[in-house]
């Protein structure tokens, strides 16, 4: 049985949690909390996890094997002791502060014995040493993204999308003994993958001293994430890769772009996805006084604390939608501020449609702080910005088209080995029918080889950009098959007239629809 099988038969539980009037944007809560109880009894059972972190009386052994009022009795007991660290009477179960931020107001919904019966049998007939194989973590992350792909609610909107997590830490490649931060950790993607890196780079960190692998486990990564629910989420993640974290655990209940954002401490590495949108009344940036530009917008803010918070000679790998490029007034500021104090040296262009918000059109950010020659350098540490087109005639990517780690080995044998951004590089990159585009007419495409408009990759200095461009880093040289020529539409009249009689249309056969359904009456 695959990890994919499996993640599919827990999401089947789903429809169990439904017939108990559990809601869709609960499904996945609701199942995480028993199905943590027996991933940490596999875990342990395999030796992968040194001891039990869960109290006696509150394990899957306790569970497992009965069955009416009196199970469903045992769990509400269970989560609440968990949650506390007490009994009903009030005696100490447990002291362990990850396990009670793990557990934090945990209930259970269900209102049928038969129902959480159901799900603990499903939960046993899985081939969990098959799973194991693979990692319970992993599989676990595999029930995370479906909920991202098919959830009805908000919750999936901005899943980013595994293969781009990794090829984003292939990139920036982080080192033992660095720390990595995500200040919009969601639940946990890139740390765990951060780690993940590490690990296979080091034997599973046995080629480390006993003092730098208590340094990975427990102080190399860190998260914060302002939503409970997927905090809680984001520590089970850590916990079944390995990751324990400090007395909060790896990701800490908090605000970035407020107090906790500001007394972070400086990062090695800073890998993120903000959220999308603009703050509001208490999330607003402007409850960070150290941010010198005050914006609404959640990505400047985001960016600002991102590479303030870098150490010198710090990388970053940030997502950030296209506004954040082209955005006047405070957002040219923030650009002209990032391009001072880093070397903004990569650009990736993303295609549309790999986040669940159709539309939506990002890019991927890497810089270092200080510039290539001087770490502590603070004024015009770019010199040179590189662009990858992954976005122009790309492939309409969705459930029926994924996106895959294969759309972006191009990109990475360009970018190269330098998690700086400091390889060798040459323009011209003509992956995905790039030579077949048309190439536009812009600035980007002025006096340049007709070859090298068709590339996808390209370069350009900081002087072009700022004479050019004044600041904008919306840089595109491909024309998209689905983009319209301005210059050739036809007159405004025209066009208005066009649309009027298309609405016409439309409303006479409103009319001939409401006439038919009144004489079927």
């Amino acid at each position: 049985m695959t990890n994919n099988d499996i993640v599919q038969k827990l999401w089947n539980l789903c429809d169990v949690l439904r017939d108990d009037g559990i809601n869709y944007s609960d499904y996945v809560t609701e199942l995480v909390l028993l199905l943590f109880i027996k991933m940490v009894h596999e875990n342990t059972e395999a030796g992968t996890l040194k001891k039990h972190p869960l109290p006696e009386g509150c394990r899957w052994t306790d569970l497992n094997g009965k069955s009416g009022i009196n199970l469903l009795d045992d769990y509400k007991r269970i989560l609440l002791s968990l949650s506390t660290g007490k009994d009903a009477l009030g005696n100490l179960v447990h002291e362990d502060p990850l396990i009670s931020a793990i557990y934090a107001d945990a209930q259970t919904r269900l209102r049928e014995p038969r129902h959480l019966e159901q799900m603990i049998k499903t939960l046993d007939q899985i081939d969990w040493f098959s799973a194991a194989k693979d990692g319970l973590g992993d599989l676990y992350e595999g029930l995370l993204e479906k909920n991202a792909g098919e959830t009805k609610s908000g919750a999936g909107q901005y899943f980013t999308p595994r293969a781009l997590i990794n090829s984003m830490v292939r990139c920036i490649k982080p080192k033992p003994g660095e720390v990595v931060q995500d200040p919009a950790a969601g639940t946990a993607g890139f740390l765990i993958a951060a780690d993940a890196y590490i690990k296979q780079q080091t034997d599973d960190l046995y080629d480390l001293t006993a003092t730098e692998q208590s340094f990975q486990r427990n102080n190399a990564f860190v998260g914060i994430e302002l939503v409970p629910g997927t905090r809680r989420l984001a520590l089970m993640n850590c916990l079944l890769h390995g990751m324990e974290g400090d007395a909060e655990g790896v990701v800490h209940l908090g605000n970035a772009l407020g107090d906790s954002g500001k007394s972070l401490a400086r990062a090695d590495i800073i890998l993120a996805n903000p959220p999308f949108g603009t703050s509001k009344g208490g999330e607003a940036s402007n409850t960070r006084d150290d941010l010198t530009y005050k914006t609404s917008n959640k990505q400047l803010a985001f960016l600002q604390h991102i590479y303030r918070n870098l150490k010198p000679g710090g990388r970053a790998a940030v997502v950030l939608p296209d506004n954040v490029l082209f955005e006047a007034g405070v957002g040219t500021e923030v650009r002209r501020d990032l391009m001072h104090k880093c070397n903004l040296h990569t650009i990736l262009r993303l295609p549309t449609g790999i986040f669940y918000a159709q539309g939506v059109k990002t890019n991927v950010l890497f810089f270092t702080k200080g510039s290539a020659k001087d770490k502590h350098q603070q004024e015009n540490c770019t010199e040179n910005v590189w662009v990858y087109d992954l976005r122009t005639n790309m492939p309409s990517f969705g459930k029926r088209t994924p996106f895959g780690e294969q759309h972006l080995t191009p990109f990475e044998a360009v970018f190269g080995d330098d998690a700086n951004g400091q390889s060798p590089r040459e323009e011209g990159e003509y992956s995905f029918n790039a030579e077949q585009v048309e190439v536009a007419e812009t600035d980007e495409n002025q006096g340049v080889d007709s070859k090298l408009a068709h590339s996808r990759w390209r370069t350009f200095s900081r002087e072009w950009i700022r004479e050019l461009k004044a600041d904008s880093l919306d840089i595109s040289w491909l024309k998209d098959k689905d983009s319209v020529d301005a210059a050739n539409l036809p007159e405004p009249d025209v066009l208005a007239r066009e649309a009027k009689d298309e609405l016409e249309a439309a409303l006479s056969e409103l009319d001939g629809l409401l006439k038919a359904l009144e004489g079927a009456v």
